[in-house]
């Protein structure tokens, strides 16, 4: 499991205190924050520029843009 250092988790105890409070604010457009993933995000955002210890988010996978193969278009003349 991941090991946060204690900066981290002091500020995202402090921005989820701030959640429930209803004082948190999201940075650009200065929204109050109702999510709970919101405000962890946000905690350990402020964690980071501060340089404290937070481990990288597990990379995404990534789907590949090939579908099934597609099949040939049948030509046929028609007869009349």
């Amino acid at each position: 499991m991941a090991k946060y250092s204690k900066k981290a988790q002091s500020k995202v105890k402090r921005a989820m205190e701030e959640m429930k409070e209803g004082t948190l604010r999201s940075g650009k457009s200065g929204k109050k924050v109702t999510n709970p993933k919101q405000a962890i995000a946000i905690g350990l955002s402020e964690a980071r520029e501060e340089g404290a210890k937070v481990p990288k988010a597990p990379a995404k996978k990534k789907v590949s843009k090939k579908g099934a193969p597609k099949k040939a278009a049948k030509k046929t003349a028609k007869k009349k």
